[in-house]
């Protein structure tokens, strides 16, 4: 058993990709080990912002023998007249590095096993280069001299030890050896590794901790005393100190302050300044409130740390001073001052303008905030709050600072007079902003954000600028998880058919229709609802996938709500002793009724025998659109209690009946019975054997 040091050395990588380009080297190891037949025991991971490396303990000295066997041309092909091999069969033979000799016949074929020894690590180990390195997918890419291979950053070294060996492969003009480099201003290039096994201490005595979860454990450690010792409440966003745990090799924390004067700016200005612009952690006192100090991490030891403080301060007051004039010159001035300006900014060319973006914002929250039953106040705030809820976009502060837009927003209606719902929404309008992030606290600021998401969808769909692949410039489909995700948390059911239907009507009566025409409502309607059920599916990855596409089937007004209570009432009875027994006498039916369409009425003087009055008695009274409006546990023992009252139907009656009003009617008794259960979903699609 040996150990394999591969080490990819490179000019600096952007924080945000170091972690996930370290755990794509280790996927595409392990792949490459694995389909070698090279046996290994584990597998450590190393990154800084300058290196990606693995250390394979336990590897095997070689890969394990195999045996394959080849199936070659059909006995008609492989032999003439007289028995003999042709061409074809000597061929097939050459090919594989065998003679006739070795063939076996079976089943009309030629058939070739051969034992296959294994080879030795060191010569796999060539390969990785090739079939590991240069194989690596990024979501940023450089181009470097004249070279056509694109990286996410120029690679500088190449270490490849087994053991004390070095194992040579050469990627452009960089050869791999047993040099490493250390810190990029506290040691040197060409640091000679003796063996594998030495890495780690080979870095640490050149100033790089190479453990990436050992220098995140480091940097909290030390921010956590420099608060301690000055009883400070520290604030350690995880995002944050995975970025400067990815910039840093070498990391030495320490504090520093500004001037008391700039905490009139709100905090949120200055934790954007400090936390995103920075890449400082806040401190606050006992009760919360913000203090004028940070604390920072240096990629580098101790020495002229004072240095380094003052440096990070003079640019961090820089920024304060011009929040701080931002700041006041927007109190100046006032929404309609704001909203004026708001008249030149595009939302897009081929839609239009931001304003009237926002009115159509406005009519669809309307028509949400009627379908959803808000109270009169609720209304009134949702209607001020759609009409101005962009004017931060035009404000100084939004235009230096630009991922403070939405927070601005809230904070200026505050000031600017409008009551705490308004601001409240105002603040919580882009919310979700990614796939896990925060949704937003109140009513209205939910169906705000639902609104401007909504539009956002059927203004680029109408204009056909869709997603393609993996490009998605204007967002869309993040506005789309944003709905859905709106919506699983509020439990808000309404049709995004019938949005679309009312909204076109209400557009049609305007001139402009406000820059968009929705010329068929069924039609987008059809594709949005595709949309929105492709981002239900990523949702809730969670479930067994054949629950969920049962779930997103048979879909057709689109009511978001509705297709996650099915997934949850499927999902939380699958343990359930009878689940399988009534998930198959339901998709007996729905099978049944596929195949035997119908849309006739039952007739009940036509039914016969005693388990098809039964069953009739029990589904006559349901109607299908309003049973997902009911308790999800309610929903589920109505159709397990149509188990044996359907396998008794089955058992008693014959649906292709010699007499034809007989079948006509026991058809659309199938059909009705089927139509209930599609509230469910299409339940063919589980899987329950």
């Amino acid at each position: 058993m040996a150990n394999y040091l591969l080490e990819i050395g490179l000019e600096e990588i952007p924080a945000h990709l170091v972690t996930q380009s370290e755990n794509q080297l280790i996927e595409r190891v392990k792949t490459f080990l694995e389909e070698n037949l090279l046996k290994y025991e584990k597998i450590q991971d190393f990154s800084t912002p300058r290196r990606l490396a693995v250390l394979i303990n336990g590897l095997a000295d070689h890969s394990q023998a195999k045996d394959e066997e080849h199936r070659g041309p059909s006995l008609k092909v492989a032999k003439d007249v007289d028995g003999n091999w042709t061409r074809a069969a000597e061929g097939f033979a050459r090919g594989q590095k065998a003679t006739t000799a070795d063939f076996t016949e079976r089943d009309g074929y030629v058939y070739l096993r051969q034992h296959i020894n294994g080879l030795p690590a060191y010569e796999i180990l060539t390969h990785i280069g090739t079939d590991v390195i240069e194989k690596m997918k990024f979501s940023t890419y450089m181009k470097w001299a004249n070279y056509k291979l694109e990286y996410v950053r120029p690679i500088r070294w190449l270490v490849s030890l087994l053991d004390s060996e070095v194992v040579p492969f050469k990627i452009l003009d960089v050869t791999a050896g047993n040099l490493t480099r250390g810190h990029h201003f506290l040691s040197k290039a060409g640091i000679q590794i003796p063996n594998a096994n030495s890495y780690k201490d080979i870095l640490a005595g050149a100033n790089v901790i190479a453990d990436a979860k050992k220098r995140k454990n480091l940097i909290r450690s030390q921010v956590k005393k420099i608060a301690a010792d000055h009883a400070w409440n520290l604030h350690i966003d995880e995002n944050l100190l995975e970025e400067v745990t990815n910039i840093v090799e070498f990391p030495t924390a320490f504090a520093g302050s500004f001037d008391e004067k700039y905490l009139a700016v709100p905090d949120e200005v200055l934790i954007t300044s400090m936390r995103d612009n920075q890449r400082f952690f806040y401190v606050t006192d006992a009760k919360q409130a913000l203090l004028p100090y940070f604390i920072s991490v240096r990629n580098g030891n101790g020495q002229q740390i004072e240095n380094v403080v003052r440096g990070n301060e003079k640019v961090l007051v820089a920024r304060l001073e011009d929040a701080k004039f931002f700041f006041e010159e927007d109190r100046k001035h006032s929404i309609d001052f704001f909203m004026k300006k708001a008249e030149h900014l595009v939302f897009h060319e081929k839609i239009g303008n931001i304003v009237d973006h926002m009115k159509r914002v406005s009519q669809i929250a309307a028509l949400l905030a009627d379908q959803l039953n808000f109270t009169e106040e609720q209304k009134t705030d949702l209607m001020r709050s759609a009409a101005i809820y962009k004017f931060d976009l035009t404000t100084a502060m939004v235009g230096e600072f630009s991922e403070l837009q939405g927070t601005m927003a809230g904070i200026y209606a505050g000031i600017f007079g409008e009551n705490k719902t308004v601001s409240q929404a105002l603040s919580e309008q882009y919310m979700p902003i990614s796939a896990d992030g925060t949704l937003p606290k109140s009513e209205v600021g939910a169906l705000l954000a639902l609104a401007d998401k909504f539009d956002v969808l059927f203004s680029f769909f109408t204009a056909k600028i869709l997603p393609s692949g993996a490009n998605d410039p204007y967002g869309l489909r993040r506005a789309a998880l944003g709905i859905v995700r709106i919506v699983d948390d509020r439990r808000w059911n309404f049709s995004v058919r019938k949005l679309l239907i009312s909204l076109k009507q209400l557009l049609d009566q305007r001139a402009d229709g406000f820059n968009i025409k929705i010329t068929d409502p069924q039609d987008l309607s059809k594709e949005l609802i595709d949309f929105f059920l492709d981002r239900i599916r990523q949702q809730r990855s969670d479930v067994r996938y054949d629950l969920v596409d049962a779930a997103t089937n048979q879909v057709k007004e689109g009511i978001i709500n509705y297709i996650f209570k099915r997934i949850r009432i499927l999902a939380s009875h699958t343990s359930d002793p009878d689940f399988r027994e009534t998930i198959e006498a339901l998709t007996r039916v729905q099978n049944l009724a596929e195949k035997n369409p119908s849309n006739a009425k039952v007739n009940p003087e036509l039914l016969q025998s005693a388990s098809e009055k039964h069953l009739y008695e029990l589904t006559k009274q349901e109607k299908a659109d309003q049973l997902l409006s009911e308790g999800e546990e309610s929903i589920y023992a109505k159709f397990a209690l149509l188990k044996d009252p359907i396998n008794d139907y089955f058992q008693e009656n014959m649906i292709m009946d010699k007499d034809p009003q007989i079948q006509a009617n026991r058809i659309a008794q199938i059909n009705l019975i089927s139509h209930l259960i599609a509230q469910l979903g299409d339940l063919q699609k589980i899987i329950v054997k």
